[in-house]
């Protein structure tokens, strides 16, 4: 076990976190640091939460109105962190989406870009989470915990004007800046992975073109991409989608799904088809790219609920699948996608980032950029639960008082305190009922009652 992710006292963590950002003035990297001990020690607060004291809250209010201070500057020395420890061996997983932050519901708010509809005014935020792989479980899915971020992408995309028409061609497009570039493009900023190091790159559709693929191979990363195209094959006169459709069965899974608005989370039997295939190279300016050679693997729910789209993937993937097992393994790290949602959730429900009331999009982004690095220490405190339940709890991490009120409240658990029973306990707090048939809580339970934890021990202080 790497003492690498195990959790830190908020002083210690932030000290490690922000201690090299180069803002220019030392006096601004100790505030920086003093903001991140007060956030990670008060997460899903607001500022004034935060910063009970004016003379702390202006302080913040100051640096974050300061313009030599930035989203990357903050950011910059934790993707360095993690990409030294994403060098030493072990197995890692870069997962790889794109979230808005959407700040509508704050009029006041100005210099925001579009989001949703082109109606809603926030950020894009384009996220890169590095896992280190702990075990394998026995249905050939990993378990790990959060390495950190390699790096974001933070935008504001231009209001666009209704009924706009876009004129220009098909190669004009492939020629100027777009979005889409920015997947994978953290890549190019990786040396190849050290000896004793496996990188695999794991995306959804919209990663599915030609330049995430070749930025992968070109690196020397393994990948996992979701399939949107068909594409034509370079070797038969067949496409992508049929060919696969055309392999034996290797086997059947079972794969759970997570509840989404309008449908239940449900377990889903699946058929798996796996083959070897060449698909042609696209045009792009300069000419035709080379052909690549792909393992494709078909991932079909057999028997769906009644209304319900059968789950269909197609995965490209890199890495053998030659067995049952290595075909399988290909399955299981793409089902824990979900994971860098996970981590935009603790980020927007987590933190409380989107309920900021700062009044100026470039103080919105100093603050996002502190905000980014402590979803990474939130997503762990709820992961260990999972990856390591039994593992005991250090008081002097989590609080000693916060442990006695969870004890006067619920009682102190025989086994004693342990990542998982003090995240259940924390979580009943805000409203968690924990019945057997709950499983673990989401954000929202774990958010209300930490921050009903921390008013009882605020009171606690008074009192005393």
């Amino acid at each position: 076990m790497s003492s690498n992710y195990s959790l830190q006292t908020p002083r210690e963590w932030s000290q490690q976190q922000f201690g090299f950002a180069s803002l220019g003035h030392l006096r601004r990297t100790q505030r920086l640091m003093n903001i991140g001990e007060k956030l990670a020690a008060s997460p899903g607060g607001t500022l004034p939460q935060a910063f009970p004291q004016w003379s702390e809250l202006k302080a913040a209010y100051r640096f974050f109105s300061n313009p030599k201070v930035g989203f990357e500057p903050i950011t910059a020395p934790h993707y360095q962190l993690t990409r030294n420890r994403c060098c030493e061996p072990g197995e890692y997983l870069f997962l790889e989406d794109t979230t808005e932050l959407n700040y509508t519901h704050h009029p006041a708010t100005e210099d925001l870009g579009s989001v949703g509809d082109n109606q809603g005014r926030g950020f894009w935020l384009h996220s890169t989470l590095a896992i280190q792989v702990e075990q394998w479980d026995l249905d050939q899915r990993p378990e790990g915990l959060a390495v950190g971020l390699l790096g974001q992408q933070l935008w504001r995309r231009p209001h666009r004007s209704r009924g706009r028409r876009h004129t220009e061609g098909w190669r004009e497009r492939l020629t100027r800046q777009r979005e889409s570039q920015r997947w994978a493009a953290v890549l190019e900023e990786l040396t190849v992975p050290p000896k004793g190091c496996h990188w695999t790159y794991i995306a959804d559709r919209e990663a599915d073109f030609y330049e995430p693929i070749e930025r992968c191979v070109r690196r020397g990363l393994d990948f996992v991409i979701r399939a949107y195209r068909d594409r034509k094959l370079a070797d038969q006169p067949a496409h992508l989608k049929e060919a696969v459709a055309r392999a034996p069965v290797l086997g059947q899974l079972e794969i759970e799904l997570r509840s989404r608005p309008g449908q239940p989370a449900r377990t889903a039997v699946v058929e798996v088809r796996a083959c070897a295939l060449t698909v042609q190279g696209p045009w792009r300016p300069g000419g035709e790219r080379p052909d690549l050679a792909l393992k494709v693997v078909q991932v079909l729910e057999m028997s769906p609920p009644e209304g319900t789209e059968p789950l269909h993937w197609i995965l490209l993937t890199s890495l053998d699948c030659n067995t049952w097992n290595q075909v399988r393994r290909v399955v299981g790290r793409y089902c824990v996608r979900w994971w860098i949602e996970e981590y935009h959730k603790a980020l927007k429900t987590g933190t409380g980032v989107e309920e900021s009331q700062l009044e100026r999009a470039h103080r919105l982004e100093s603050l996002l950029g502190v905000m980014a690095v402590l979803a990474v220490r939130l997503v762990n405190v709820k992961w260990l639960a999972r990856a390591r339940p039994e593992e005991p709890v250090d008081p002097q991490v989590f609080g000693t008082v916060l442990l006695k009120l969870l004890a006067q409240r619920f009682g102190k658990p025989k086994e004693g305190w342990t990542h998982q029973n003090t995240l259940v306990c924390v979580a009943r707090v805000g409203g968690f009922l924990a019945r057997k048939g709950d499983g673990m809580p989401g954000w929202q339970t774990i958010w209300r009652g930490w921050q009903r934890l921390m008013w009882m021990a605020e009171g606690v202080a008074l009192l005393k």
